[in-house]
């Protein structure tokens, strides 16, 4: 990415400008093989996205409220939005994956003394699969994103290697 260029986080319609972690947790479901030792992983189980960030400046209380939305702990607002994700999602669009079909599972929000006008939020998510063709869109958007990710120049590729890693390569 360019030098000054801050790519958000998206959670649905909620842009998150300073994530400090991303975790990306896969889980697959293993079958034993009928009369063998042998065991095969079958298909893929759970999916599950943290997100630990900070909102920042004016928009900071929109923002909790927009995540609250759309976790549906807003009891004004969980009777219009729950219709619609029976259709889907909340997807997720980061740098890591693109996921669709995601779910608020736990909001955190921290104000402290030391940041009083930035709220630390931690998100956790899961996937619930809505149908297969969301779940076969997402994975080619995930699939997309891997493939377009290797023409775009990373940090590594400026800093010479004996100064990556704590030097010595």
């Amino acid at each position: 990415m360019p030098a000054g260029v801050n790519v958000p986080v998206l959670i649905g319609a909620v842009p998150l400008f300073t994530v400090t972690s991303l975790t990306l947790n896969e889980g697959y479901q293993v079958a034993r093989i009928a009369g063998s030792r042998l065991a095969q992983l079958v298909s893929p189980t759970t999916r599950s996205i943290g997100v630990e960030a900070v909102l920042v400046g004016r928009t900071r209380l929109l923002s909790k409220k927009g995540l609250e939305a759309m976790a549906l702990t807003s009891r004004a607002l969980a009777g219009s939005t729950a219709p619609l994700m029976k259709v889907a999602g909340l997807p997720v669009v980061c740098g890591m994956t693109v996921s669709l079909d995601m779910q608020i599972t736990s909001l955190r929000f921290t104000q402290s003394n030391q940041k009083r006008d930035a709220l630390d939020v931690s998100i956790n998510l899961e996937q619930v699969p809505r149908s297969s063709l969301t779940a076969i869109l997402g994975e080619a958007l995930d699939l997309a994103l891997a493939a377009g990710s290797t023409a775009i120049p990373v940090v590594s590729e400026m800093i010479p290697p004996d100064r990556q890693l704590g030097g010595g390569l």
